[in-house]
Parts: C-alpha cells; sequence; structure tokens
C-alpha cells in the first residue's frame, strides 16, 4: 500500500481504492494531480460517475487553494 500525501488526499475522499493505480500511472504528487482530465481518470480506470465527480471536485478545490496561496508572503526565520 503506498503512504503518500496521493493516498492521503484520496482517503480523504473516500477513494483510496485508486491510490495505487494513481501512482502507478505516473500521479504521486498533487501537482501533479491538479492537472487530471477525462482521459486520466480512463487511464486510472475511475469508472464511477460519482467517484470522477468527487475527483474532479476535489482537484477543483486544490487549485482554488493555489489560487488563494498565490497571494500569501511569508518569511522563515532561524529558531533562537
Amino acid at each position: 500500500m503506498c503512504t503518500n500525501i496521493v493516498y492521503e488526499w484520496l482517503r480523504t475522499l473516500q477513494l483510496s481504492q485508486y491510490a495505487e493505480s494513481f501512482v502507478d500511472n505516473g500521479y504521486d504528487d498533487l501537482e501533479v494531480c491538479k492537472q487530471i482530465g477525462e482521459p486520466d481518470l480512463d487511464a486510472i480506470g475511475v469508472a464511477v460517475p460519482q467517484h470522477r465527480r468527487r475527483i474532479h471536485e476535489a482537484v477543483r478545490r486544490l487549485r482554488e487553494a493555489d489560487e488563494t496561496a498565490a497571494g500569501l508572503y511569508f518569511t522563515l526565520e532561524p529558531v533562537p
């Protein structure tokens, strides 16, 4: 079983059964997952319409989070 960020993401979507297929198809990082489209879901083997919708909605939320975070600025300071 894979234990990476994509697995955790799919687990929160209650779709962890697809984790191995995601990783096997190169979707081993959320940045890559943000690019998922219909042909990708076909290749991964996501055939259930509700699962496809759930993944598309989650991808939309990932993209929105990026847009929100793009306006944030922070600096790291050494701990004394």
